[in-house]
C-alpha cells in the first residue's frame, strides 16, 4: 500500500560515483552527515543506497524525506555549520578521492 503523497515535502537526492579506494573515508562523512540529520525538525526518514558502477567504482545515492522547505533550509544551515565547525570542505573531499557528484532538491510529481 503507498502512502497518499504530501506536495509540500521535499526530498533532497544526491548521486555520488565513487572511486573504490574512497568508499571507507566518504561513507564515514556520508553517515556523520546523516546522522545530524535525523535529529533535526522535519526530518522524516533517509536511505542509503549503493550499486556497483565499475570495477574501480560504485555509485552511492542518498534521499532524506523532510517536512517541507522550511526543514530543508533549516538543515542546510545546520550542515554548513557543522562542516565550518569540523572544518570539512565538500568541495575539496570531492576533488581529492576524485567523487562525482549530482546533487538536487526534488518534489511529488503533479498530477
Amino acid at each position: 500500500m503507498t502512502e497518499p503523497s504530501d506536495n509540500s515535502r521535499i526530498y533532497r537526492l544526491d548521486k555520488f560515483v565513487v572511486p573504490n579506494p574512497a568508499r571507507g573515508e566518504f561513507l564515514a562523512r556520508v553517515r556523520e552527515t546523516h546522522q545530524l540529520l535525523k535529529e533535526l525538525p522535519g526530518f522524516i526518514r533517509d536511505f542509503l543506497m549503493e550499486r556497483s558502477h565499475t570495477d574501480d567504482s560504485f555509485i552511492l545515492v542518498t534521499l532524506v524525506e523532510w517536512q517541507d522547505e522550511e526543514s530543508i533550509r533549516n538543515a542546510r544551515a545546520a550542515v554548513m555549520d557543522m562542516h565550518r565547525k569540523t572544518e570539512f570542505d565538500t568541495r575539496e573531499i570531492l576533488a581529492r578521492l576524485g567523487i562525482e557528484a549530482d546533487i538536487g532538491n526534488y518534489r511529488i510529481a503533479g498530477d
